[in-house]
């Protein structure tokens, strides 16, 4: 195993050891046991347990970050509150032992920030594109910040509900949320689905991830068959990617 594999491989132990126990719940020694190394690989790669953890961290801010900031480029307005709404959960379905780590008190440690902070830096995203619908319809673009830490805050309480919940499913759930702040409570759409956009990125990730699934299995060799060809998987090139 190369020293980037090893990192990696330890990265991953950490990653899963923190999401379960937390930072002070796991130990230097169990990551180094599960890894199959001693305490000295550890310490070489990251110098302690602070390291690993900082860089986890790191990654998932990142990540997650990256996802929403993403989901809120192009598009009318009420598909930019999709696209966020969705990224969110979506991280969340795919990432959740990330989202377990984001949402626990961050240790002073991580270097990073906590999940506070991270929240804090979307909602400058979403202040931005409040400020300008704002201005455009007449409204005091001064109280965007509120704003924008309301839909935030809203949001992200609901992905830690969900993180645990699982019900209804993310489609739905996301829904909700954008009728809640599309409608307010005065005009809640008793029955509310997302756009058809909103639904079409979300069925280019459900095939891709159907096709990677089977170009996987295709690469498990059965003696005297033949294996079948894997094909690429194709990246999302619709509304909100």
């Amino acid at each position: 195993m190369t020293g980037a594999e090893r990192r990696e491989q330890l990265l991953v132990i950490g990653r899963r050891l923190f999401a379960e126990r937390g930072f002070d719940g796991t130990s230097i020694e169990e990551i180094a046991a599960q890894a199959g190394v001693s305490k000295p690989v550890v310490y070489e790669h990251f110098g302690g347990k602070e390291g690993i953890y900082a860089v986890v961290v790191d990654r998932e801010m990142q990540r997650l970050l990256g996802m929403v900031t993403a989901s809120l480029s192009g598009g009318h307005y009420r598909q930019k509150l999709e696209g966020a709404a969705t990224a969110l959960l979506e991280y969340i379905e795919d990432s959740a032992d990330g989202f377990r780590i984001l949402v626990r008190d961050s240790h002073a440690a991580s270097g990073t920030g906590t999940f506070a902070s991270l929240l804090s830096d979307i909602a400058s995203e979403v202040e931005h594109i409040l400020g300008a619908e704002f201005k455009a319809k007449g409204y005091d673009p001064k109280l965007a910040p509120m704003y924008a830490q309301m839909l935030v805050g809203m949001v992200a309480l609901t992905g830690q509900w969900w993180l645990d919940a699982r019900k209804p499913k993310l489609d739905e759930v996301a829904a909700h949320l954008v009728n809640l702040a599309w409608n307010g409570l005065s005009g809640l759409d008793p029955k509310p689905r997302l756009s058809p956009e909103a639904g079409q990125r979300r069925r280019r990730k459900e095939e891709r991830i159907q096709r990677e699934a089977r170009a996987r299995a295709s690469t498990r060799r059965v003696p005297g068959v033949p294996a079948l060809p894997v094909l690429p998987a194709v990246a999302d090139d619709g509304v909100g990617s």
